[in-house]
This record gives C-alpha cells, sequence and structure tokens, in this order.
C-alpha cells in the first residue's frame, strides 16, 4: 500500500497554482499545510468568514498561517446576501458552496481545492455539485484518502491539537430544514455549544434548533453526565433562550430533513 502522505503530494505536484478552501477544520487545514509544503507561495489560503463561521475557526485559521507562513486571505463569500441560502432547503450546501466557490474563483486564478475525504462521498453532499460546477478538485479523494488518514497526516504534518479537532460543520447545519437561517439563529446555537462545552467537557454536542425547541444532542458519555444536571443546564440554557430545551444522543445531520428535499 503506498504512503498516503506520498500520494497527496503527488496530486499537489501537478498544480501550477492552488486556492485552498480552509473553513479551519482538521481537513481543510491539513490539506493546507500539506499544499504549502509542496507548493509554497503558490497555494494561497481562502478563508470565508459568516455569521455561520464559529469565530475559534477563524482564529484558529489565522494562528496557523501566522506561524507556518501560508499565504492567507479571509473574505466574505456572501452567501447572506442570497435569499436561496437563507431559505434553508434540503439543500442550502449547494447555496453556500456556489456562493464560496463563486468568490474564490472571482479573486483567484489557479485551481480552486477542498478537503473533502472518501469518507464524504457515501453521504447527499449537495456540495460537491457546486463544486463540480466550478471546477474545484477533492486531493483527498484523488489520493484515496478517508477522514481517520486526514487525521493521521495532521499529526505527520505537525498540526498538533488540529489532529484531534471533532468534525465541526458549519452552524447552519444546527437549523432544521425550512427554519430561516438567521444571524442571530447561529450566535444562539454557537453560544448553547460554548455552554455545554465548558458545564460536560463534551466530545461532540450539537445544539440544534428546531420547530419545536433547541434539542443539546451529546455523545453518550456526556450524555449520561448532564442526565443529573438537566434542571441546571436548562436554567442556564434560558439565559440564551426562552425556547423549550431537550436533550437526546448525538445523531449526524439530524436537522436536515430529507424529506423536503427540492
Amino acid at each position: 500500500m503506498s504512503d498516503p502522505l506520498t500520494a497527496l503530494q503527488a496530486v499537489l505536484h501537478g498544480l501550477a497554482r492552488a486556492e485552498v478552501a480552509v473553513s479551519g477544520g482538521v481537513d481543510s487545514l491539513t490539506l493546507a499545510a500539506a499544499a504549502h509544503d509542496v507548493l509554497g507561495a503558490r497555494a494561497t489560503m481562502r478563508h470565508a468568514t459568516s455569521p455561520a463561521v464559529p469565530p475559534e475557526a477563524t482564529a484558529r485559521t489565522r494562528a496557523l498561517a501566522a506561524s507556518r507562513g501560508w499565504p492567507l486571505d479571509v473574505f466574505d463569500a456572501g452567501e447572506f446576501a442570497d435569499p436561496r441560502y437563507r431559505a434553508n432547503p434540503a439543500d442550502r450546501c449547494f447555496f453556500c458552496k456556489t456562493n464560496l466557490y463563486g468568490a474564490i474563483a472571482a479573486r483567484a486564478s489557479g485551481t480552486i481545492l477542498s478537503g473533502t475525504n472518501t469518507d464524504d462521498l457515501a453521504d447527499w453532499r449537495p456540495g460537491l455539485q457546486a463544486a463540480a460546477q466550478h471546477g474545484v478538485r477533492h486531493p483527498f479523494v484523488e489520493a484515496g484518502i478517508a477522514k481517520a488518514t486526514v487525521r493521521l497526516l495532521a499529526a505527520r504534518l505537525g498540526l498538533g491539537t488540529v489532529a484531534d479537532l471533532p468534525a465541526a460543520p458549519c452552524l447552519s447545519s444546527r437549523i432544521e430544514t425550512g427554519i430561516r437561517v438567521e444571524p442571530d439563529l447561529l450566535a444562539l446555537v454557537h453560544r448553547a455549544e460554548r455552554l455545554l462545552a465548558e458545564a460536560l467537557a463534551p466530545r461532540t454536542v450539537r445544539a440544534r434548533l428546531r420547530a419545536a425547541g433547541l434539542v443539546i444532542e451529546l455523545d453518550p458519555e456526556a450524555l449520561a453526565r448532564a442526565a443529573p444536571q438537566h434542571d441546571a443546564l436548562r436554567a442556564a440554557l434560558r439565559t440564551l433562550t426562552d425556547r423549550p430545551v431537550s436533550f437526546a444522543p448525538y445523531r449526524t445531520g439530524s436537522a436536515f430533513l430529507r424529506d423536503l428535499r427540492r
């Protein structure tokens, strides 16, 4: 079996210039590190900020770029000006990525790269359609690299705690399909997740905003720790919202209602 880092570097060596879409998670930061190692200044990291991007993701991206000498461009991709995105249909990610890749293409001429890995191909991801329309390449997929291997590569590339970052999709993924995406709702779910992170130190926490209220999803161990504290946790969360609060096991993408696909 070939070395995955060698396979990834072979993909990157074939590029004249690269524009790496960096969200601030383990996948995109690992790709950024590898691209910079291979291409140097010919690889620019493009980080989009918006109310859907946690500020700690932006801070992490800025800190790594500064410490490792990455060319970094921080910009607004403009998806919040797109009513199709704000309506939060089942294919919301298509409109998000359309705005992202369109904004990058308008700023640069290099090949746009995403941190999509082979595990991502097993699910319905409208963002991949937007990527195809903009000629985006997925070096991890081309090199046959899955999520677990991305984490190993992050450690090999000296990214420290980045290798252990939990999966962290954009904050809009916490808003139930059909509920309009609003900055104040995104701020609410982010504050709620930070509150739970400090109180319970969970491996995984999602504050899902549903029509019925705020559902706190936790990994099994954290859910068990939360049980004796439900009243206190609800009281703390009531300082953020007057919506009903409930607790549930974490489920991937549970705010996404497939029966509302267009």
